[in-house]
């Protein structure tokens, strides 16, 4: 297990000696400590990729996407490993730790094939008088920061498309969950990354070490994931040295079920789009908007279903919903449901932390939650769903929409027609339509409104890596 920081392809203590203590979710106890970066760490990093850039972007693209693929091996072959990891620092469930392994692996998958499609483009000019060259150059040293939720997942679905692109990286990750990022640099050195290629820079000083790491004229992109207040001061921050900037922030995800949906297949959706991760997942189904005719049946099911899960340490056998991440998300969950409660919801299921070791919150589903209740105004974060019924099609839109937040929505309908309606009205990036789980590495993922700038996966993640050239051709 890795808990230095990795500098120009060398595992190097923090320059003061400064370390950050692993917690176990599950008790609460420190499980490990890894070295926490100066920004005088943070600038080595940056001298590191910006000397590995020139000959990584000179690399055939054939040659970075075989580099791409060794680590996507690596992390199918060492997939079990991982996923403990995960569950050791997160908390979450495993087999929930297993299936984000593989989906952060595809990522590696997806961008090795992509790498051979950074194409520009050759026209004439209108008037004739000469040819347009077009050229998709990589944009440079890039800083990724990653937040603790999907460590594995968040990590490689930047590094992938850098990669891919011809850029050299500094990778900051969450202190929480510092140890799989680690792993995953890991992977990389035993996969052929070349020295510099990719750091990896935990830090308990995060604005500080980011903050210098940006202000470096070498570093000429930035991508973020986390909470919609931070990347607003790291907007700013960027700002000043004029960066190309990715932002994908915070959700607040509404979940429309028409009266016509399949029940069934609604609350099969609902349990997917609520509960992965335990519901600490910016795409988690945030406010339940369900329609008057299907609600009590809805409300009774979901909390049937959510009661239904088996609560406990993460790598115990049949557990499905593990810890929150920490002491102050159960304070935040636990505020909001006595908050909501206390306005006239009703606890169908759930509704108090239990006694005991470890950060726990159990599986909450509320009815009769007033329209203007706080909870459906904050990112939750947590195993809670709060239901609002409504009468007709425009009240569910304008519900959904009443948020300054727009990164994913969820419409459940028998009427495909009324669906794609609904889809188009909605103020979201991404919609799943009859499907409670959106993301895919092949598919654009990221919001509108305050919750970001840019897109991640797909072609489009690629390009967020990349530059444009016009050269004027005399023909």
């Amino acid at each position: 297990m890795k808990t230095e920081l990795l500098i120009g392809g060398k595992w190097l203590p923090a320059s003061d000696g400064a370390r950050i203590p692993v917690l176990d979710p599950a008790t609460g106890e420190e499980i490990a400590s890894v070295a926490s970066a100066t920004v005088e760490d943070g600038l080595s990093a940056v001298e590191a990729a910006a000397s590995a850039l020139p000959s990584w972007a000179a690399t055939a693209p054939r040659a970075r996407a075989d580099l791409l693929m060794a680590v996507f091996d690596l992390m199918q072959e060492r997939a079990d490993s991982l996923a403990r990891l995960i569950v050791l620092e997160n908390g979450k469930a495993l087999p929930d730790a297993l299936g984000e392994v593989k989906y952060a692996a595809e990522f590696f998958r997806w961008y090795a094939e992509e790498a051979v499609r950074v194409a520009g483009s050759v026209q004439t000019a209108p008037g004739g008088q000469n040819q347009i060259m077009v050229l998709r150059q990589p944009i440079g040293v890039s800083v990724l920061v990653t937040p603790w939720n999907f460590p594995a997942a968040m990590a490689t679905r930047k590094i992938g498309p850098a990669l891919a692109a011809g850029c050299s990286v500094i990778l900051k990750p969450a202190s929480e969950t510092p140890l799989t990022a680690l792993a995953i640099g890991a992977l990389l050195e035993e996969a052929g990354a070349p020295s510099g290629l990719v750091n990896i820079v935990p830090s308990r000083r995060s604005g500080p070490v980011v903050s210098a790491m940006l202000a470096d004229p070498r570093v000429r992109k930035l991508s973020f994931t986390g909470s919609t207040e931070v990347g607003r001061r790291l907007l700013a921050v960027a700002a000043e040295s004029v960066l190309s900037c990715s932002m994908e922030l915070g959700g607040n995800a509404p979940f429309l079920v028409f009266d016509d949906a399949d029940l069934d297949a609604a609350i099969e959706g609902a349990m997917i789009a609520k509960m992965r991760n335990g519901g600490q997942a910016c795409t988690a189904a945030n406010r339940f908007y369900v329609q008057e005719g299907i609600a009590p049946a809805f409300a009774s099911r979901l909390a049937s279903a959510m009661g239904g899960l088996t609560m406990g340490p993460g790598a115990s056998e049949g557990v499905q919903l593990g810890p929150l991440v920490n002491a102050e998300a159960v304070d935040k969950v636990d505020s909001l449901v006595t908050e909501t409660v206390s306005l006239g919801a009703r606890a169908l299921v759930g509704g108090s932390r239990p006694a005991g070791p470890g950060f726990y919150y159990p599986a909450t589903v509320l009815a009769d939650v007033p329209s203007s209740a706080p909870v459906l105004a904050e990112e939750i974060f947590g195993p809670v769903a709060p239901i609002v019924t409504f009468e007709a099609q425009d009240e569910a839109v304008r519900l959904a929409n009443a948020t300054e937040h727009g990164l994913v929505s969820y419409v459940y309908t028998a009427d495909l027609a009324r669906g794609l309606r609904v889809s188009e009205a909605l103020e979201s990036g991404m919609v799943g339509l009859n499907r409670g789980l959106v993301s895919e590495p092949a598919a654009p993922f990221g919001g509108v409104k305050q919750s970001g700038i840019g897109r991640e996966g797909g072609h489009e993640g690629l390009l967020e890596y990349t530059e444009s050239k016009y050269i004027a051709v005399e023909w």
